[in-house]
C-alpha cells in the first residue's frame, strides 16, 4: 500500500478512536501510527499492524499479547520440576516468537498475560514445581540471561530475561514464584516458603527491573498475598514511569490507585487473566474505563482462552483503544500501537462548544434546577419545547452482575428518567432517531457485592435487555441495535467513577465528555457507530469494603 493511501485511511478514521487493519505487506520501515489492530467478535482479524509516519520523540512502541496457553493436562496431579520446565518451556517458545515478531516493528515494551506460562487451577502443592525462586530486585541487581547460575530453580527468569535481550525491550510477564521463610516469621506457612503469582520486568539487556506480587487474589489457593502490598513503579528511558498490577486489583484501591497517586505515572502494564462478565465488566470494558478515569495509557494482555470466557486485550489511552476480543477461534493475537509519552485526556466541563448543544444546553439547565422540571418524579416532565413522555415508566427489580438492581424502562424516541436506590439516584437525557424492537433500561446498584469478591459499588447503568421481559434485564448480550443520544449522570458518593460504553460486536466507544457538573459525576455521548450494548458510571466506594 503506498504512503498516500495509509495517510488517507488514517486521516478518515481521525473521528472514528479505531480502525480495522485489513491490508498487509505494508512497508515495516515506516514507524509504527497508533492504531494497532482492531477485531471484532464478527472474526474480522487484522494480522498485519498498521503503519504510518509520525514523530518518534513524542511516542513509543509497545506490544500486548493476548496468549492461547498450553495447559498441563491435570493441574492437580504432582509432577517433577523437568516436567513442570518442559510445559512451561512450550508457552515461553511462543513468548519467545512473539518477541522476535514485535523486535522486527521497533517494539519498545512488551507485556505478557497472566499465568500464560504456568497456567491455572492448581493446589499449593501441585504448583510447586512450577515456580522460580524470586530474589528481590530491590536488594539483588541481577541479569538472568549473563548470571543464569547465580541462584537455582530459576530457569524461566533466565528465558524472560535473554528474550528481552534478543528483542532489545522491555518485557513484562507473570510466573509463579518461590521465596523460603522461617519458622519465627508470623506470617510463614506451614510448609515454610510463601508462593506468589509475580509480574516480573526486565530492561532491554535483561536486568530484573523490579517485582510485583498480586495483592488481590481471586480464588488462588496455590498463592500467598504479601504480607504489605508491593507498590512498584518503574522507570524506562522511553516513556518516563510505569506503575504494574494484576488482574483482580484494578477493582480495589491498593495497590492501584495508590499507585496513580504518583502524577509521573502515566502508563500502566497489566497482566490478566480475566473472565468476562457482562453487562458491565468485560476484560476490554474496565481496560478502556481505567484507561478514561485516570487519564493514563494502560496495556492490558489477557489469557485466550474462550471457553472460559477469557479474551480481550488492548493499549488503551482516553481518546483511543486498539483491542482484541475473539471469541471464535483459538489463537493468540499481538497488538502494537504506537503510544503517545503524555497521553491526552477527555474533556470534561470545560468543553464551551459542548454547552452550545441543545441536548447539553438541556443537561446543564436541568443541574441548575430548570423550574419547568418536575424533579420529584421518576420521570421528569418539562414544560419546554421538548416534549418528554407522559406516563410514569414502573420500576422493577432484575438481577445484573449478581446484584439487585432498580430499573425503570426506556420507552419512546426521547425522554428523561430518573431512578434511584439508597443514596444514588441515575438520572437519563435522551435522544434516539428510531425507536428498535428491543428493550432497554436504566438501572441503579448502590450497595456490596458478595459474589465472587467482595467490595462496594455505585452504578448508573443504561442497558440492552436480553428479551422483551423485565426479568431480562442485566443478561449478558453482545448484540444490539438500539442507537442513543444522551446524559448520564448520578449523584455519586465516591470520585472514582469508571465509564463504561459499549457497542454491537464487542465495540468500545469513545465518550464525548466524562466529567463532573454541580457535584454529579456524567457521561454524555452521540453519534454510535453501532447499537448500544451497555453505557454505565460503575464508582466504588473502597473504604466500605
Amino acid at each position: 500500500m503506498a504512503r498516500k493511501e495509509i495517510q488517507l485511511i488514517i486521516k478518515m478514521n481521525h473521528f472514528t478512536g479505531f480502525m480495522v487493519c485489513i491490508m498487509s505487506g505494508a512497508s515495516s520501515q515506516l514507524a509504527l501510527f497508533l492504531c494497532g489492530c482492531y477485531v471484532a467478535a464478527l472474526g474480522v482479524h487484522a494480522e498485519e499492524p498498521c503503519v504510518a509516519e509520525t514523530q518518534e520523540a513524542e511516542h513509543y512502541v509497545a506490544a500486548v499479547y493476548e496468549h492461547q496457553l498450553i495447559l498441563t493436562p491435570n493441574p492437580l496431579a504432582l509432577v517433577s520440576r523437568k516436567q513442570a520446565l518442559e510445559l512451561m518451556n512450550q508457552n515461553l517458545d511462543i513468548y519467545e516468537q512473539q518477541v522476535m515478531i514485535a523486535a522486527q516493528k521497533g517494539v519498545q515494551i512488551i507485556v505478557f498475560p497472566e499465568d500464560g506460562i504456568h497456567g491455572f487451577n492448581f493446589t499449593r502443592t501441585s504448583v510447586y514445581p512450577f515456580l522460580d525462586f524470586m530474589p528481590s530486585p530491590r536488594l539483588v541487581r541481577w541479569n538472568p540471561c549473563l548470571e543464569p547460575h547465580r541462584f537455582s530453580d530459576t530457569e524461566v527468569l533466565q528465558r524472560l530475561s535473554c528474550m528481552a535481550v534478543k528483542g532489545d525491550m522491555f518485557l513484562v510477564a507473570n510466573l509463579g514464584t518461590k521465596q523460603p521463610c522461617q519458622s519465627n516469621d508470623p506470617g510463614c506457612p506451614n510448609d515454610g516458603r510463601y508462593q506468589f503469582n509475580t509480574n516480573v520486568v526486565f530492561s532491554n539487556n535483561g536486568t530484573l527491573v523490579d517485582r510485583y506480587r498480586k495483592h488481590n487474589l481471586y480464588f488462588e489457593g496455590a498463592f500467598d498475598a504479601p504480607l504489605k502490598v508491593d507498590h512498584v513503579i518503574f522507570d524506562t528511558p522511553f516513556a518516563g514511569k510505569f506503575g504494574i498490577f494484576t488482574c483482580f486489583d484494578i477493582l480495589f484501591f491498593d495497590p492501584a490507585i495508590r499507585l496513580l497517586r504518583d502524577s509521573e505515572v502515566k502508563h500502566v502494564v497489566y497482566p490478566t487473566a480475566w473472565m468476562n462478565q457482562l453487562p458491565l465488566l468485560a476484560a476490554i470494558q474496565i481496560q478502556r474505563a481505567f484507561a478514561i478515569a485516570f487519564g493514563i495509557n494502560f496495556l492490558a494482555a489477557n489469557i485466550h482462552h474462550p471457553s472460559l470466557g477469557m479474551t480481550g486485550s488492548g493499549i488503551h489511552s482516553p481518546l483511543k483503544s486498539f483491542w482484541h476480543h475473539d471469541m471464535e477461534t483459538s489463537r493468540g493475537h499481538l497488538i502494537i500501537a504506537q503510544v503517545a509519552k503524555n497521553p491526552l485526556g477527555l474533556t470534561g466541563t470545560e468543553n464551551a462548544t459542548g454547552k452550545t448543544d441543545p441536548s447539553h444546553s438541556k443537561f446543564l439547565e436541568i443541574l441548575a434546577g430548570d423550574p419547568y422540571c418536575e424533579k420529584d418524579a421518576q420521570e421528569v416532565h418539562c414544560d419546554g419545547a421538548t416534549k418528554w413522555n407522559v406516563n410514569t415508566p414502573p420500576i422493577f427489580h432484575s438481577e445484573m452482575m449478581y446484584d439487585n438492581f432498580t430499573l425503570v424502562p426506556v420507552w419512546g424516541k426521547e425522554g428523561y428518567l430518573r431512578v434511584c436506590a439508597n443514596d444514588l439516584c441515575c438520572y437519563l437525557l435522551y435522544q434516539r432517531p428510531t425507536v428498535s424492537k428491543e428493550l432497554y433500561a436504566l438501572g441503579v446498584f448502590d450497595g456490596l457485592h458478595t459474589v465472587h469478591g467482595t467490595y462496594y459499588v455505585q452504578a448508573c447503568a443504561l442497558v440492552k435487555c436480553g428479551g422483551l421481559g423485565f426479568d431480562t434485564c442485566g443478561q449478558e448480550i453482545t448484540e444490539a441495535t438500539g442507537r442513543f443520544e444522551f446524559h448520564l449522570w448520578g449523584n455519586f458518593s465516591t470520585s472514582y467513577i469508571f465509564p463504561l460504553l459499549l457497542t454491537s460486536g464487542m465495540t468500545l466507544e469513545t465518550p464525548d465528555q466524562f466529567g463532573w457538573e454541580n457535584d454529579y459525576s456524567f457521561l454524555r455521548k452521540s453519534g454510535l457507530s453501532s447499537g448500544l450494548v451497555t453505557a454505565a458510571l460503575y464508582g466504588r466506594l473502597y473504604e466500605r469494603d
